[in-house]
């Protein structure tokens, strides 16, 4: 089930990686945070009728519970703050710079799996570290100087962790496609509040940007962060992390097949020390199979 769940994040990445596309196709034709609202709320919508399908078949507790509706409302609240505080930095800083800090939820969800008193191993720990410099070389070509448009996407890169963390921890006592349909509604809700303010809401837009508003909301919402909720009640959040963080790798990639821009040696580099980061994240996981597996046999009849 962990190689299972290790595929589920892994296409999770790249559907993300590829939904910058999409982004920036839509980019031609809203503003980010109508865009936003749409994809979520779309992505809200798409999960309405697999969850009514699936409704007999849980094994979960019923999602009508206060825990439920607070770890819902507090994800959705967390992927609200990283999504819109990375939106403002952008418009203060580069997009390399922006991928770089916001992907240093890398090394801040095993700092706060620390302080929870998660287990955390050594091989996980060095991944995330090789992955860290990998995503350096992939997405900063200028110095860093920590401006703010950088803080603003920094502290959007710590609520991305904080997510992270929340979901390892929810998915494993909810129903994940309930709660991935609680979090949207209110992550949409929170945005589109800031649309209205803030940009046109009109029907126009949406027309003309039908294709990437179905993709971001099928794909990379309803499909590819569902994934990931029912992915992390098998795999630690320290490492889901770094197999999220390909997400990078496959813009890069979306970008070369799609778009035909070059892959400099320097990007090539940050992929190759990503992958290498990831694979080493693996051998912790390989070890605590192994772990649990002698403990069973341990714990069994005596005779």
């Amino acid at each position: 089930m962990l190689l299972r769940a290790n595929v589920m994040l892994l296409l999770t990445a790249v559907i993300w990686g590829f939904g910058f596309i999409a982004q920036h196709m839509a980019m031609d034709h809203m503003g980010p945070y109508f865009f936003n609202a749409l994809r979520f709320l779309l992505g809200t919508v798409s999960l309405l009728p697999v969850c009514w399908f699936l409704r007999k078949k849980s094994t979960h507790p019923v999602a009508t519970g206060k825990q439920f509706w607070i770890l819902g409302g507090v994800a959705g609240f967390a992927l609200f703050c990283g999504a819109a505080l990375q939106q403002v930095g952008l418009q203060y800083t580069t997009a390399g710079k922006a991928g770089f800090i916001t992907g240093l939820y890398l090394v801040i969800v095993p700092i706060i799996g620390f302080y929870l008193r998660q287990r955390i191993g050594w091989f996980t720990v060095l991944g995330a570290i090789l992955a860290t410099v990998g995503l350096y070389f992939l997405s900063v070509t200028e110095g860093l100087v920590l401006g703010e448009g950088d803080s603003l996407v920094l502290v959007g890169a710590l609520f991305c962790a904080i997510h992270v963390q929340i979901v390892g921890y929810a998915s494993k006592r909810f129903d994940p496609l309930k709660l991935a349909v609680a979090q949207y509604a209110i992550c949409a809700g929170l945005i589109f509040i800031l649309a209205l303010f803030l940009e046109d809401v009109s029907m126009a837009p949406m027309v003309d940007a039908v294709g990437p508003i179905l993709y971001a909301g099928l794909v990379s919402v309803g499909i590819a962060y569902t994934l990931q909720i029912v992915a992390q009640r098998h795999v630690e959040p320290s490492r889901a992390a770094i197999l999220l963080s390909l997400e990078a790798v496959f813009a890069v990639m979306a970008g070369w097949l799609m778009l035909n821009e070059i892959l400099s040696n320097r990007e090539l580099s940050g992929c190759i020390l990503m992958f290498v980061g990831m694979m080493l994240s693996q051998f912790s996981g390989r070890k605590k199979r192994k772990e649990d597996s002698s403990k069973s046999v341990g714990d069994g009849p005596t005779g």
